[in-house]
């Protein structure tokens, strides 16, 4: 079975790189430190058996939010991630990407399949 994990961040806000990064990596460790319960089949298969990334773009937090609850409506797990602002966006705690998955791809495809490629 194949699994994946997308991570879907906004490009209007043109972090600097590391920041860009920093905030993926909040996405992407998210669906691990959420967790209250024991992770799922999925979940174990993402993390032992390759373990795919898929780094999508997205335009607005408009979009964001939308393709967040897209995902929840559709039985997904997805992380939001919310920056501080401590550093950037002007002490404006901001969403600035967030995770879906790890799941299958025919799951998470239909949420994501019309983002471009980061």
């Amino acid at each position: 079975m194949d699994t994946k994990l997308v991570i879907v961040v906004r490009k209007d806000l043109r972090m600097r790189r590391g920041k860009e990064i920093a905030q993926s990596i909040h996405a992407a460790i998210a669906f691990l430190a959420n967790r209250k319960r024991k992770l799922n089949k999925v979940e174990k298969l993402w993390l032992g058996d390759g373990s795919a990334v898929i780094a999508l773009q997205i335009n607005s937090e408009e979009e964001l939010l939308d393709v967040h609850y897209g995902a929840k409506s559709a039985g997904l797990a997805s992380h939001l991630v919310r920056d501080s602002g401590k550093t950037e966006f002007a002490g404006q705690p901001t969403f600035t990407c967030l995770a879906i998955g790890p799941d299958c791809p025919e799951l998470i495809d239909p949420i994501t399949g019309y983002l471009k490629l980061y």
